[in-house]
């Protein structure tokens, strides 16, 4: 728990007197997010952690002249609650009695109050209800440069411009030259003659790069912006090295090099420089809503086309090179996870002390072991005992506990490959676990097998079959407070859209097609005494059944994650036979695809573990 009573009191006085002439606020909204709506972010852009004391992922603060609120969702309440001071009220976003943003502030202003954010922080889409929400309560939005906190926040790290990596198509499965062919069919289609990208994933995915300016997710700070006939890359100078240019010429492209901060002055030109659509339908500007309202603003509101930008799904729907490696990853990734787990068991057995510290470090330096590893895909959450029930915990020196006999033990980690991207949860006990623990996770992996195993029409919507992996905790009174499956990149960002499974709508999922790839993942938590969480990758794949929702397409999903389940806390009872079924079959495809690997590398200890743990029940 941080101290933040003086930073408040020196954000307030800034508030009070703003730079660059701009007057005073009532109140200073703090986003979670950088210039590019990252999920994670560099060092250098947790302003909101360095102003609340809280570093979840996912959260927004707004200070007023005597308040200071943090809004989270259910995945952080309990970690927010450990870590605000009491300057702090903690509003539980998600739950029917939280209000959101825009009618806390219209509801608790006086009419005339202006609400100062930084607009390069904050998308187009949550800018336009925000500001209509305070207009109709008598309140101003104002964009406030520079942002507040960077003022004072004197010791704020550098911005990070690490060395790229170029990605050959043996892995990408095609060349920039095609990728960018793709996207002027769309521009054409759309009539527009400039795509502004924003979403380092993205920049990435369509230049066959990836960078390291953000831990754990392979992408680097940047902007493009495609025209018919030009393709604009906005980076620090000192990142094109001779094997970047090198790459741009072996994938058939002329790249125009422009500063990182040039991006806004190039973008306005561009826009004013296109036809008006109001001066007979002329070409538009291309810039998601999701991108910042700093960027939006610059194109004039009759050019904009505000739909998500056509690269954000090519990336999301993988090519053939794409799921072949995203496959081929988790066989390798499988065969780390379960030499894992039987080290630890072995551990347990042998009283050799292992806690969440040094058994997710024992987990990334088997990980390391295998080919084309290039890092881990997000902190690794190895939770024991009440630990667990935090949903997005990482063990820090001051909450590091013990792996032990009597507790479960919740591992979700993942790793970056060349090929491919993993996210993987296990829930395990090493001794007894009890009947309620038994209980809850039978019906969790109920509900996993239920989503895992069902058919669907093409272009189904996630939201839709949220309902089907929640049903069977439902059934005994149960939940979780999570969204169900996310999609996950192909060496990229762990969490991809524009798809997901939960109850909460995405506006943009366009439907389920082939050759995506999402989480499955319900799970049960318990405040304060355990976690279960079971989590598999998922592909979508054309379901083998007799009739196809009357031309649409059936669907399925196929499981490519290769770990055993714990069987000992599974009451089999109750598991209908057709989930038994699958679970067996599951088990035996792993310990026939992870069997011949482990015996090739001598690995007698983890194969007896993966023979053990794959016996059918």
């Amino acid at each position: 728990m941080k101290p933040t009573g003086e930073v408040l009191t020196a954000l307030r006085k800034l508030m009070k007197n703003l730079p660059n002439n701009l007057g005073s606020i009532n109140a200073y909204i703090i986003p979670s997010n950088d210039a590019h709506q990252s999920e994670y972010l560099a060092a250098r852009d947790e302003r909101r952690a360095f102003v609340s004391g809280f570093d979840g992922s996912a959260g927004t603060a707004v200070v007023t002249e005597r308040e200071a609120l943090l809004w989270t969702d259910g995945r952080y309440y309990q970690q927010a609650t450990k870590q605000l001071d009491t300057n702090w009220t903690l509003m539980r976003d998600g739950l029917p009695t939280t209000p959101t943003i825009d009618a806390w502030l219209a509801k608790s202003l006086q009419p005339g109050s202006t609400v100062g954010v930084d607009a390069n922080l904050i998308t187009a889409a949550a800018w336009t209800p925000l500001q209509t929400s305070l207009k109709t309560a008598g309140c101003t939005l104002l964009p406030v440069s520079p942002n507040l906190v960077d003022l004072l926040w004197s010791e704020q790290p550098a911005v990070p411009h690490n060395p790229l990596l170029p990605l050959a198509t043996s892995f990408t499965g095609a060349t920039v030259a095609a990728k960018l062919a793709q996207v002027r069919e769309k521009l054409a289609d759309k009539r527009a003659s400039v795509l502004v990208v924003s979403a380092l994933d993205e920049i990435a995915w369509l230049l066959n790069l990836r960078g390291s300016d953000i831990d754990y997710n392979p992408v680097f700070f940047s902007y493009v912006i495609v025209t018919p006939d030009a393709l604009y890359l906005f980076i620090d100078a000192g990142q094109m090295r001779p094997q970047v240019e090198e790459h741009f010429r072996e994938n058939g492209v002329t790249v125009e090099v422009r500063g990182y901060a040039e991006v806004h002055a190039v973008l306005k030109e561009l826009a004013d420089r296109a036809p008006s659509p109001a001066a007979g339908g002329g070409p538009l500007v291309w810039v998601s809503s999701g991108s910042s309202y700093g960027l939006v603003a610059l194109v004039a509101e009759e050019r904009r086309l505000h739909d998500i930008t056509p690269i954000n799904l090519m990336k999301a729907v993988k090519n053939e090179t794409e799921a072949k490696g995203m496959r081929d990853c988790h066989v390798r990734d499988g065969v780390a996870l379960c030499q894992y787990f039987a080290w630890l068991e072995r551990c347990m057995h042998d009283g050799t002390p292992v806690d969440e510290i040094s058994g997710a470090a024992r987990l990334e330096e088997l990980r390391s072991r295998q080919e084309h590893y290039k890092g881990l895909s997000f902190t690794t959450i190895s939770a024991s005992g009440p630990n667990g029930s935090i949903i997005h915990y990482h063990p820090l020196p001051e909450t590091n506990r013990p792996i032990t006999k009597q507790e479960l033990y919740l591992c979700d980690s993942g790793a970056q490959y060349l090929d491919g991207t993993t996210d993987v949860t296990r829930t395990m006990h090493f001794g007894q676990p009890t009947a309620e623990e038994i209980r809850a996770f039978t019906h969790v992996l109920k509900g996993q097998i239920s989503l895992g195993t069902a058919v669907f029409p093409r272009k189904v919507k996630g939201q839709f079959l949220d309902t089907i992996a929640r049903k069977a905790l439902w059934d005994i009174g149960l939940d979780y407070g999570h969204g169900t499956g996310h999609g996950i990149g192909h060496f990229l960002n762990v969490h991809e859209g524009p798809m997901g499974i939960g109850i909460r709508l995405m506006p943009n999922d366009p439907g389920l097609e082939e050759n995506m790839f999402l989480s499955n993942e319900p799970g049960y938590y318990k405040d304060g005494q355990f976690g279960i969480r079971i989590e598999d990758i998922v592909q979508v794949v054309t379901a083998n059944v007799g009739t196809n929702f009357d031309g649409r397409g059936a669907l399925t999903f196929q499981t490519i994650t290769m770990c055993p389940i714990q069987t000992r806390l599974i009451d089999a009872s109750l598991l209908t036979t057709r989930e038994r079924d699958h679970l067996n079959a599951y088990h035996q495809t792993v310990r026939d695809t992870l069997g011949p690997l482990l015996r090739a590398a001598n690995d007698s200890d983890t194969l007896a573990w993966l023979e053990r743990e794959t016996q059918p029940i």
